[in-house]
């Protein structure tokens, strides 16, 4: 007992000692914060071991211990660039201990401590240290200030650029950044900016050689999509390599034009940037007229003036239009089987191509409005009117990649120009081809059972759907698949009234027998198909009797069974939340917001609470807003208001205690669809 009193005692002196020289160093060396953390050492397995740290104005130091005389093991030197991680919950979950990472130019120091009140401690008095450093200049950046400062000087320009070969051509590779970037290491699976920077530069390099240089660009971009702050440092690397080259009219140099040219229609750079690539262009012009540099720099001159930062890398095939200063062919189908082909850039947007469509199809005198759509074999949704038509065919194809053969016919994306928001149906001319869109939009929402209808009147309009695209029944005639004339949930309906289908052909109870369950599931779809031939026989028997029924009379029949619905024309969305058992449909109107159940023609009294809250929880919320605020612009611009329309915003509703949709003049902050406005 009394030798372990004696060693507390040792162990408190000796923690006294130290308390005292760190107190004693602190005031001789002016040191900021001293103590004991456990760093993080590399060999053959990672492991901790204690040091003694000391931070002063300039560094981060560690030593063997505390005292005078104790050897210093390393030093990390603190500038504006060094970065510092705080502690985060899950290291501490993995670890056992509070970790802070410190980043240097040429260390990282991971240190760890038991404590989180010390861990804050240190990475605040770090990072105060890191804030109090100057900026960082690069020499390229001091050259890029000296070249701006000197741009009416032709003499004093060229003199830079011919002894600093920083700003020049070269072949051999770059070991740091043109500009400044904080020491620290970057997620997506990258390392940090510093390192990607340089290996930026070598892929730039191999573009003179490349046989394809598109995966090359692609890959680049998509770099500097992910890390923004590589954006600024690729077109200082473009604008050295096409600066003072040897031979800048072959086609290896031409690399870099195609390369800026991408990057122009891409993203924009800094404004520092801006302005020396700018420079760069018109001395570029200026200096080689009529060549195949003066037209890229022409090229890049225009994009800049347009581009806004894109959501996705240009595609293969826009990036090789790009490389020849070409624009894009983009087919745009409408209702029915028609379809446009329209010249588009990568800064053309959805708004545009809408203008253009009703321009080709003579509907700029239409009161209805219109909009760009992206449609598949099972969904479609409205493009908002600034999205750029470039970014929406990335997306097409890079979905592709991703597609089985199997899925491909299904997911197979097309741009659709259809009505969007129908303000007077009464008006269409029965000639003109609004009317085809407003027929077969009406046929798509039978289809899709979302037209409320009793079954005869859904036999007849699938007879008259065939006799407007086939003319008279013949044999001979093809008969296209019935989930094209017949909504497919009316089978089951008309077959199991009771839910018996869905509860037991896809039913994957693990009670039933497999076996069992497959006999149950061939006998289930052979009685699907008897209704199906049932169908079928009903809908020929009715086209016999259309006989001498022109395309438009049939079209015109077709129509006037639908408007049968109060609903007709309106726009429905799925509403189905909470406490209410049946699923619902949203309908949007020029004149009304409506609440059907669905399969039912007869909206719902919306004085329930429930079935207000519903309005809240569609699934396709965004676009009814973005409808909503369509209809508000379109009806005020033909009542000669302008386009300072009600828009929809969500406020606070204090008597009834939810929050419900109400116009407001305030600017919407959602976008609006594609239509004009």
């Amino acid at each position: 007992d009394q030798g372990s009193e004696s060693g507390e005692r040792g162990n408190g002196e000796d923690e006294r000692k130290w308390e005292e020289s760190k107190y004693r160093r602190k005031k001789d060396a002016g040191e900021i914060n001293t103590g004991w953390l456990l760093r993080e050492v590399g060999g053959s397995w990672i492991k901790h071991r204690r040091y003694w740290f000391v931070l002063s104005q300039d560094s981060l130091d560690y030593y063997t211990g505390p005292e005078k005389g104790a050897r210093r093991l390393g030093t990390l030197v603190l500038t504006s660039l060094c970065s510092v991680i705080w502690p985060d919950k899950q290291t501490y979950k993995e670890a056992g201990y509070w970790s802070i990472t410190v980043y240097g130019r040429k260390h990282c120091y991971r240190l760890y401590t038991k404590h989180f009140n010390e861990a804050v401690h240190w990475a605040c008095a770090i990072q105060k240290i890191i804030d109090t450093k100057s900026p960082v200049e690069t020499p390229t950046q001091l050259l890029i200030r000296d070249i701006e400062e000197n741009k009416f000087n032709p003499e004093v320009v060229e003199h830079i650029y011919q002894h600093n070969t920083i700003l020049k051509y070269t072949q051999g590779p770059l070991y740091a950044p043109l500009l400044p970037f904080p020491y620290d290491h970057n997620g997506k699976g990258y390392g940090s900016v510093r390192e990607e920077a340089v290996k930026l530069f070598n892929c730039l390099q191999q573009l003179e050689s490349a046989r394809e240089p598109v995966p090359i660009i692609q890959g680049v971009l998509q770099t500097c999509l992910d890390l923004r702050p590589l954006r600024d440092e690729v077109y200082c690397q473009l604008v050295k390599q096409t600066s003072h080259t040897p031979s800048p009219n072959t086609a290896a140099h031409l690399r870099y034009w195609q390369l800026l040219t991408c990057m122009s229609c891409t993203f924009l750079p800094g404004s520092t940037v801006l302005k020396y690539l700018r420079f760069h262009l018109k001395r570029i012009q200026s200096q080689s007229p009529e060549s195949e540099m003066d037209n890229y720099a022409s090229f890049i001159s225009e994009a800049l003036e347009k581009t806004k930062c894109r959501e996705c890398v240009p595609s293969w095939e826009e990036i090789q239009m790009l490389m020849n200063r070409q624009e894009m062919l983009c087919t745009v189908h409408y209702p029915g089987p028609g379809s446009c082909q329209l010249y588009i850039s990568s800064h053309t947007t959805a708004n545009e191509v809408v203008r253009r469509m009703q321009e080709k199809l003579a509907l700029q005198d239409s009161k209805n409005t219109f909009a760009l759509y992206e449609q598949n074999a099972l969904w479609e949704q409205p493009v908002a009117g600034n999205s750029l038509i470039a970014d929406v065919l990335t997306r097409y194809e890079r979905d592709l990649c991703f597609t089985t053969k199997e899925s491909e016919s299904q997911s197979q994306w097309k741009l659709c120009f259809k009505l969007y928001c129908l303000l007077d149906a009464d008006g269409i001319s029965v000639d003109s081809i609004e009317y085809l869109f407003l027929f077969e939009q009406c046929h798509e929402m039978v289809v899709r059972g979302q037209l409320p209808a009793c079954e005869e009147d859904l036999l007849a309009l699938a007879a008259l759907r065939l006799q407007s695209l086939m003319g008279d029944f013949s044999t001979h005639a093809p008969f296209p698949p019935l989930d094209e004339l017949f909504p497919g949930h009316m089978l089951e309906t008309r077959r199991f009234p009771t839910g018996l289908l869905a509860g037991t052909l896809w039913s994957h109870s693990a009670t039933v027998a497999h076996k069992q369950k497959m006999e149950n599931d061939k006998r289930l779809r052979s009685r699907l198909k008897e209704e199906a031939a049932a169908v079928t026989t009903a809908i020929l028997e009715r086209w016999k009797g259309l006989a001498g029924y022109s395309s438009r009379d049939s079209m015109a029949a077709y129509l006037t069974i639908a408007r049968q619905w109060s609903g007709f024309g309106c726009t429905l969305y799925e509403s189905s939340k909470g406490n209410f058992s049946q699923k619902l449909w949203l309908g949007v109107a020029a004149t009304s917001v409506s609440i059907y159940k669905q399969g039912e023609s007869e909206a719902l009294d919306l004085t329930s609470l429930c079935l207000r809250f519903s309005l809240l929880f569609s699934p396709q919320l965004t676009e009814i807003m973005q409808l909503m605020n369509a209809y508000f612009s379109a009806i005020h611009r033909q009542r000669g208001k302008g386009e300072d329309a009600d828009t929809i915003t969500f406020t606070e509703s204090t008597d009834v205690g939810f929050r419900h949709l109400a116009p407001t003049p305030t600017p919407t902050l959602l976008e609006l669809p594609s239509h004009p406005v």
